[in-house]
């Protein structure tokens, strides 16, 4: 993966930002944030759904995404940032990994 959007995603991975939150604690703590936990959810159906939900949110709104390591985790942030969506942060939680997702002010 040698495009810009793996670039971006990997410095969300390597930013090390809460990483001492519980395992299952939400990425942010400031607010609630609302969650689509799609582990055990294969690839594209995993992207699809989260796009959807995104959609169906308000501009500037942030979701918390849970998704398996491998190839969900691999594919769906990068595809997520290529449609012009913004990450906040990549987290590992040893057995799936959640991030935060923003649905920009327009699509």
């Amino acid at each position: 993966m040698n495009n810009p959007a793996s670039k971006k995603a990997e410095e969300y991975r390597s930013t090390g930002v809460g990483e001492n939150l519980e395992p299952n604690s939400p990425v942010s703590s400031s607010s609630p944030t609302p969650l689509l936990d799609l582990r055990g959810t294969p690839c594209p159906i995993n992207f699809v759904r989260t796009k959807l939900r995104l959609q169906q949110m308000a501009p500037d709104s942030w979701l918390e995404v849970w998704l398996d390591p491998g190839e969900p985790i691999e594919q769906v942030p990068d595809s997520l940032v290529l449609e012009g969506y913004e990450l906040e942060k990549i987290e590992d939680r040893t057995e799936f990994f959640a991030f935060r997702v923003r649905r920009p002010a327009r699509l």
